[in-house]
């Protein structure tokens, strides 16, 4: 609605200050053109709008100009409690504040949208942490929240799953992240204090890394100020971060297929495979077919054997062999007349099958 978006433009511009077209259409998700034409209906509205061209250039308000059209719609106010958290607010030492600022908020709206609030907050509720995840205590998460916020260099004790296991760090903290119940920091290396910046100025510090704050032993704020670097910006890091990690956490594939109730246990990666590279199993009628990532094969036979006469796999030839020969196992305990059976399954799946697929 264009109403809406040309309230989204002058909002974007009072709180950000410039941006240049691009930008704006890219929050909007319109075409450029189109922010051209919004930004002209406002100026004809008579909004103190001035733009300039250039590589530096871009769309801004006026100096001291504000808009009071901050208005809720009914959507707009539902989603405003439904995002609450909190759970992680009062982790951080904020629960007080959220709940007096969801306070002053619901007494604000009229009584229409009050009531639609209410609605929402009674019928939702957002629970982050998975169901066999136990809580894990963080109890310097509020410290170094406080570093975040303040932009200091913090000197944590930290303990990792190498040797040696507890490391000394001097990190500049650029931003926290809540995932799945755990709360990560993303930090750089900064500089030895010898080597730091005096007091009052910005420190150097090198390109992020994560770390786990339930991990943090201890921690000391210092009054070394430390800036993000150019450019960083914490959302759009966290996305590369997971993406990255997912590539390395699944370097291999296997061929597998599969029944409709194993492919109804798969989950992450191997469930968007198979839904994405997936075909009818010309064999099976009612099968699937696909080619999945796997962590090892150390790990992918634990995973698919999980799955039974459920899951076959055809391809590497090494995997196959491995599956077979543990199902054989299985079978020669559970008795003779099985282990028989087994034992030519086994056989078969590492000749047959590896005949079967080249």
């Amino acid at each position: 609605m264009k109403s809406s978006r040309l309230l989204s433009i002058l909002l974007l511009l009072q709180t950000r200050g410039r941006m240049t077209a691009a930008e704006l259409a890219g929050e909007l998700e319109v075409s450029v053109r189109t922010v051209y034409r919004d930004a002209e209906a406002l100026a004809a509205a008579g909004v103190p709008l001035y733009g300039d061209a250039g590589h530096s250039g871009g769309y801004q308000l006026l100096d001291g100009y504000r808009t009071r059209l901050t208005g809720l719609a009914a959507g707009e106010a539902e989603a405003l409690f439904l995002t609450s958290m909190p759970g992680p607010a009062a982790e951080l030492g904020l629960g007080r504040a959220l709940s007096t600022a969801q306070l002053k908020l619901r007494a604000a709206l009229p009584a229409e949208l009050r009531a639609q609030a209410d609605r929402m907050r009674l019928r939702f509720h957002l629970d982050a942490p998975g169901w066999y995840a136990e809580h894990e205590e963080t109890p310097h998460l509020a410290r170094v929240a406080d570093a975040v916020w303040r932009g200091r260099i913090v000197e944590v004790r930290y303990r990792r799953w190498k040797a040696p296991h507890e490391v000394d760090r001097r990190l500049a903290p650029y931003g926290l992240v809540l995932k799945a119940g755990r709360w990560y920091l993303v930090a750089g290396t900064a500089a030895a204090p010898e080597a730091a910046a005096a007091p009052g100025t910005t420190a150097p510090a090198g390109p992020p890394y994560t770390y786990r704050v339930d991990q943090v032993l201890a921690v000391r704020e210092t009054d070394e100020e430390c800036a993000l670097p150019d450019g960083f910006e914490l959302a759009s890091h966290w996305r590369r971060t997971q993406a990255e990690f997912h590539e390395r956490l699944y370097p291999e594939e296997a061929e597998v297929r599969v029944s409709a109730r194993a492919a109804a246990r798969l989950s992450g990666a191997q469930a968007g495979a198979l839904a994405t590279t997936g075909i009818p199993d010309p064999e099976l009628p009612g099968w699937t077919r696909a080619v999945l990532p796997i962590e090892s094969q150390d790990h992918a036979e634990a995973q698919f054997l999980e799955l039974g006469a459920e899951a076959e796999v055809l391809a590497p030839p090494a995997l196959r062999r491995r599956i077979g020969a543990a199902a054989a196992a299985t079978a020669a305990r559970y008795g003779t007349a099985g282990a028989g059976a087994a034992t030519e399954a086994g056989a078969g799946a590492g000749t047959g099958g590896a005949d079967r697929n080249g």
